[in-house]
């Protein structure tokens, strides 16, 4: 009677070039088929920049996995955690990415294809309220966030644009001094 025990895994961050990692998930891929390393998982998530995450019951098997592959500078030693890199992997709600004013495209719907800009968020019915960019006339329509991708965001006004407002604000309070004094 025999059975089969396999170490508990754990996942391990590799460190790459920036830019790079979906290049370096495909080449570990590939070294692991060829060589039948025995690496459970392969995480490159989009929003971490310069790192792969190994899912592999040990630190030696990574280092089979990642040894002379190109734009891998390392690994990081200590235990990674699942909770830590779920955040990465799960998708977010499109209702909580939009703002008002972002510029999106309706992916669905009878105003398929058009684009709208975003005039209201209701984030407790995943609703968004848009006007159509390309109507002759302002036509507001309220679909469900799913119906809608982020074409640009909505341009923050950048820090010097609110001092000049403070700096004119300024002169027109002095103007109004001079004034109460004649």
């Amino acid at each position: 009677m025999s059975s089969a025990q396999t170490a508990p895994s754990r996942i391990f961050a590799i460190r790459t070039t920036a830019g790079q990692e979906k290049n370096v998930a495909l080449l570990i891929e590939r070294r692991c088929i060829a060589k039948n390393i025995p690496v459970k998982a392969i995480i490159s998530p989009t929003d971490v920049s310069g790192y792969v995450f190994l899912e592999a019951s040990g630190p030696n098997i990574v280092n089979l996995a990642i040894e002379e592959i190109k734009h891998v500078k390392g690994w990081v030693a200590g235990k990674v955690e699942f909770e830590d890199i779920m955040r990465f992997i799960m998708p977010k709600p499109v209702v909580e990415v939009i703002e008002v004013n972002d510029k999106v495209e309706i992916v669905s719907g009878p105003f398929k294809g058009m684009q709208a800009k975003v005039t209201r968020v209701d984030r407790a019915k995943a609703e968004v309220t848009l006007e159509l960019l390309e109507a002759p006339y302002t036509l507001p329509i309220t679909i469900h966030a799913e119906q809608v991708k982020v074409i640009s965001r909505a341009e923050t006004p950048k820090p010097e644009a609110k001092e000049s407002e403070k700096e004119q604000k300024t002169d027109i309070f002095e103007a109004f001094s001079k004034l109460e004094e004649e």
